[in-house]
Order: structure tokens, then sequence, then C-alpha cells
């Protein structure tokens, strides 16, 4: 009879009206994903099938079939919101087990554990003490400990000495600017971090050829040593050896303090001899001093970086996606978060930007993929399903009320 489908469609357009209601619910649900109701068609069957005449007995809900469609990627002041612009989702450890989920809100924890909202970890690949990134997959932890300052090994010197300079007449003398033609300083550092001034002298001697000494804390600790340029202006020899190598090592010095001895090398392979005045083009060494956790950044491929008040940064890890061969076969948990399932298929997972996962995007968050305008339009002919499946039933009980009434 017709109650039997007309009852079939009421609740079909009812499972309708929920899923629709569920996606505008969510509509601003950070990388909720919309659902789509599914239905098939019912005919009774037997062991010789259907025939050819045979009406349906009415429709059935077949499937809720979430849409991994691409959300839109809106900007936020935090570095620790993270937006997947591709395929993936970002892996989470709950107390062991593993779940998904395209949200992206992180936060740190008391323990430096990067957490989402519900405090689930998110994993990826491990760093080692040094900041290289390891294949061991784990729970990515921020470091909040200062980080050791690093003492001064090499100086990159990459001036300019001007070649129409005359050669000082006096014997060098630093507290005497007439001595020498230029000067120049850098800060250096010690074990312990302590900052010490090195300042390098230049006096010409000859065409092309000049001597340069070295200063830490006033205290002469090289010098001279000779530096030699090509008619063209290039560097050709240090001390009379042909670069390369470009570098002076000096001899090990005591900075003081209970610092270890310090060993400097000077390396003035991109230093020139051009007919221009005296300038530094670029003055650098390795050393710091401790450094103090001030901030987090993350990079398209997913690596952490810790931030720290001497400029330095080092790698805590590196966060890994994970994708399926059918994301529609994953279970949802709520949350915005889904489990692996047999019909998804086997967790695949990798770094972002690698395979067919897609790149991270920090301080960004990924919106719902709903479309309130779609969502709304749904809903109406999901209202009037319903109302003509309800009209069925009140023709049906008018014929069967005519039928008792037939004399």
């Amino acid at each position: 009879m017709a109650f039997g489908s007309a009852i079939s469609g009421l609740n079909a357009a009812t499972s309708d009206l929920n899923t629709i209601g569920n996606n505008i619910a969510n509509a601003s649900t950070t990388g909720f994903k919309l659902s789509r109701a599914e239905f098939s068609d019912v005919y009774p069957a037997s062991t010789f099938g259907t025939g050819g005449t045979t009406i349906g007995s009415g429709v059935q809900l077949a499937a809720v079939a979430q849409q991994f469609t691409q959300g839109n990627i809106s900007t936020t002041n935090n570095n620790l919101d993270l937006a997947i612009n591709g395929q993936g989702f970002f892996r989470l450890s709950n107390n062991g087990s593993i779940d998904y989920t395209r949200a992206g809100a992180f936060g740190v924890n008391s323990q430096g554990y990067i957490t989402s909202s519900d405090g689930q970890h998110l994993t990826g690949y491990l760093a080692d003490t040094s900041g290289n990134i390891t294949g061991a997959l784990g729970d990515l932890q921020i470091n909040t400990a200062d980080i050791a300052p690093q003492a001064t090994q090499n100086v990159t010197v990459g001036v300019n000495l001007n070649a129409a300079d005359t050669a000082p007449t006096l014997a060098f003398d630093p507290t005497n600017s007439a001595t020498y033609n230029n000067a120049t300083s850098t800060t250096v550092y010690d074990s312990l971090g302590t900052t010490h001034l090195a300042t390098m002298y230049y006096v010409k001697t000859a065409a092309n050829t000049w001597n340069t000494y070295l200063y830490v804390d006033g205290v002469q600790r090289g010098g001279p040593d000779a530096l030699g340029f090509t008619p063209s202006g290039a560097l050709a020899t240090v001390n009379g050896v042909a670069v390369p190598p470009s570098a002076i090592n000096y001899p090990s010095f005591s900075p003081g303090s209970g610092a270890a001895n310090m060993t400097l090398a000077l390396d003035y392979g991109q230093s020139t001899q051009f007919g221009s005045s005296f300038g530094v083009n670029s003055l650098t060494q390795d050393g710091y001093t401790t450094g103090q956790l001030t901030g987090v950044s993350i990079d398209s491929t997913g690596v952490v970086y810790a931030k720290y008040s001497n400029s330095q940064s080092r790698a805590q890890g590196q966060v890994v996606l994970t994708n399926f061969a059918n994301p529609q076969g994953l279970n949802p948990l709520g949350n915005t978060t889904w489990a692996e399932t047999a019909s998804s298929g086997v967790a695949l997972t990798g770094a972002p930007g690698t395979a067919s996962l897609g790149a991270i995007q920090s301080g960004a968050l990924e919106q719902s993929n709903v479309n309130l305008t779609q969502q709304l339009v749904d809903m109406i002919t999901a209202q009037r399903n319903f109302e003509a499946n309800a009209k069925t039933i009140t023709t049906q009980s008018t014929i069967d009320q005519t039928i008792i009434n037939m004399r």
C-alpha cells in the first residue's frame, strides 16, 4: 500500500532535513566537512527476482556521505593555527589511539606539547637535540629551556679596501688613526655567551698589499697578516699563500671570566680591493649568547621552529599529514575528528607537500566547506518532499475511507 512508501518517504525527508540542519549548524566550525544524505529505492524481491510490473516499496537511506572538498582559508594572528592547502589530515594522538582532523586550531599545553582544542597531541617527525629532523613519529613538543651559548669560531669578513689609499708613514699603533687606513669591529662570543669586541685594522703596505691586525677587547690577538690582491681587485694571497684557503687562523687565547679558550678564524674570501671608498659589505660570525624562547613558527613543509631571544632558531619537529584512498570511508568521531576504517584504506603518512599531501599554511585556519545558500535551497526541497509524502498518506487515507463507506 501507499502508506508504507509514504512513511519511508517521510523518514527519508526527515533524514535529509537532519543532515542539512547539521551542516547549517556547523557552518562556522573550523575544519568541518558537510554531509550529504544519499538514498536508494526499495523493491520487493524473491528467489526469481522482481517482476516487470513490480511497484517499488519506497525509499531507504543508503548513506550519509561526507564531502571532503577544500574549505576557505582565513588568516589569524596565531602561528600555531594551521590550515591544510590541499589533501590530507592532521594526525592526533589520543592517549595512544590515533585520530585525524582538518581543524588546525592548535596551542601548547603546560608540558610544551602542541595540542588540539580538546587536548589531543599533534604528531609529527621528531627532531634530535641539534635540530635535525628524524624519521621517528611521535608527539610534537616545544623545548622551553634556554638555548645554550655557542662560542665564536669563524668570522667572515667582506670588506672593500680602497686601492687609491696611500701607505701610512708611521708604525702601526691602534691608538693613532694616522697609522692605519681603516678599521671595523664586530661582536664575538665566548663559551659562556659573554660578548667581546673584535676589531680588525687594515694598513696598506704597497700596491695591492695590505696588513691586517686583530684586537679583541683592546688586546692584540694576531698580526700583522698580509692580504694580497690581483690587479683586478680580487683576493689573491693570504700571508703569501695563494687562496684558497682564504682564512687567517689566530692563536688560541683566554677571554677571561672562566670561559674556555677562544680560537678565531677570519675568512677574507669575500674581500676586495677596488678604487672606491672603504666599505663593509658583509661581516658575520657563528657565535651567539644564551637565548630564551620567544616564539614558535611553522613553515609550509610543517617544520616547527622555536625562536630565541638571541636571534637563533632550532627545529623542534615536523608536522606530518595523513591521507586515505577513500576519505569518505573514515568514521566520524565528533570534535571534527575521524578514525581509520577498513573502508577508508590504510593511512598514508608523510611530510606536507610530498606525494598527494597538501602544504601547511601557518597563521591560518580552514573554514567549514558548507555553502549556506545551497543548504537553504536543499532544505526547501527536503521540506517539499516531506509535504508531498504527507499528502500521499492523506490521499491514501481518503481512498481507504471511501472503500470502507461503500454499501
